[in-house]
């Protein structure tokens, strides 16, 4: 395969000419029986690992997924660690400006020589960082953004990787369900402008072809914008019967809330990051979002079929002991913690402390997590599927909770 060859030359490049001293971290044994030169930020007792959040600004209501996953990797160290090593997690606040994710991925990169950077947040963020992340060939793996770009060059950017569904699997599970429960719908559709919405409405478009489903009028906002005011007075004016929030979470609330003043009351499809019920739903009002329809992967923490499942109780534990301040019923929480778990997985997988090696077990990948929905896996298998999570499931919000529907669904929207 083709992204094997990659790995190969990329391996062999290193070896000719960039071979580190023992003093940048440990070594370990190769498949031939001799020594391999770790990379910076892995030693025989901790790996370091780098991610950019955005703990301020418009978009802070994703800090959760930090907290998650610093609950994961302390739990893991708790555990001893992955082969003996402790993981240290370095996390900065790029306030969702693609600048400030530049300049803390430099300095994760130059000054604190992370081993890998993981689940840096947001699709503009990422577009800015992962020509960097290349060029300086450091993993840059399991972002949080489903931005189709992730797996869709494997030879352009090696060395990135997203993890959860891609906008364009996500759109068409949307879609799909239209065609089943609501064929001839009108649809008026709210998007950020940035990669993160043209990418999830260009999906849900592809996949509404040769359907009678129309998409009658959109608007879009910038994630700057105070307010999306005028934006839903067109779009109720459209008389659309289906509403599409392709939205982050404070424009998410913000839409829900204008709907609920309005007379306008669309079938309304809301997108699944801004579709937490306690940073969005329950601050404009958990009667405002019945009948809500959104898509998930992850097992809900306030869903009581959970209760007593061994991973959900594990899970819930974690926090409260690794990271008491973070809400373990918050399912950005969930995320971080699940997206951390793949990560361990890949770091136990590695033959040797390179980061050749991190790739080659980050693309090889096939995995069932017990915090991931039954049906639900993370797979890669080079050119043949380089999107980690394609399955997804529909779930409405009827009394109170997200409730799922109908089976699991294998979307895998990208070509």
């Amino acid at each position: 395969m083709r992204w094997l060859s990659i790995v190969a030359l990329l391996a062999a490049v290193l070896a000719s000419g960039c071979g580190r001293s023992d003093s940048d971290g440990g070594v370990g044994a190769n498949a031939g029986g001799g020594e391999a030169k770790a990379a910076p930020g892995i030693t025989d007792r901790s790996i370091k690992l780098g991610g950019s959040y955005p703990f301020s600004g418009p978009a802070s209501a994703y800090a959760s997924i930090a907290l998650g996953a610093q609950a994961r990797f302390k739990a893991e160290n708790a555990k001893g660690g992955v082969d003996g090593r402790k993981i240290e997690f370095v996390t900065l606040d790029d306030a969702y400006e693609p600048q400030r994710a530049i300049t803390n991925v430099r300095r994760l990169v130059e000054q604190d020589q992370v081993f890998a950077l993981f689940n840096t947040l947001g699709t503009p963020n990422n577009l800015a960082i992962w020509d960097y992340a290349n060029q300086k060939q450091v993993p840059h793996v399991y972002v949080a953004t489903g931005a189709s770009a992730w797996g869709a060059d494997i030879a352009a950017h090696p060395y990135t990787t997203g993890w959860q569904p891609d906008y364009v699997s996500e759109a068409t599970a949307y879609a799909e369900y239209l065609k089943a429960e609501k064929p001839g719908a009108k649809v008026a559709a709210l998007f950020q402008n940035d990669g993160f919405g043209s990418d999830l409405l260009t999906g849900f478009k592809k996949a509404l072809e040769g359907s009678d489903i129309e998409v009658i009028a959109e608007e879009s906002y910038e994630v700057t914008d105070p307010t999306i005011t005028s934006q839903m007075r067109k779009l109720a004016a459209s008389k659309a019967d289906t509403f599409l929030n392709i939205t982050t979470p404070k424009f998410s609330a913000q839409a829900i809330a204008a709907i609920a003043k309005s007379d306008w009351k669309p079938l309304h499809i809301l997108n699944s990051v801004g579709a937490s019920k306690k940073l969005v739903l329950a601050p404009v009002g958990l009667e405002n979002a019945e009948g809500i329809v959104s898509m998930t992967y992850v097992k809900d923490p306030e869903d009581p079929q959970w209760d007593s499942d061994p991973a959900m109780q594990e899970y819930k534990a974690g926090i409260a002991e690794h990271e008491p301040k973070a809400d373990p019923q918050d399912t950005f929480t969930t995320y971080g913690w699940t997206a951390a778990s793949t990560m361990i997985e890949a770091l136990k997988a590695m033959k040797e402390p390179t980061r050749e090696a991190l790739m080659e077990s980050v693309r090889t990948m096939d995995l069932e997590l017990p915090m991931l929905l039954p049906g639900v896996k993370v797979v890669m298998n080079g050119e043949q599927d380089t999107y980690p999570i394609q399955a997804v499931q529909i779930m409405r919000f009827e009394d109170g909770n997200w409730k799922l529907q109908g089976d699991v669904i294998q979307a895998g929207g990208v070509e």
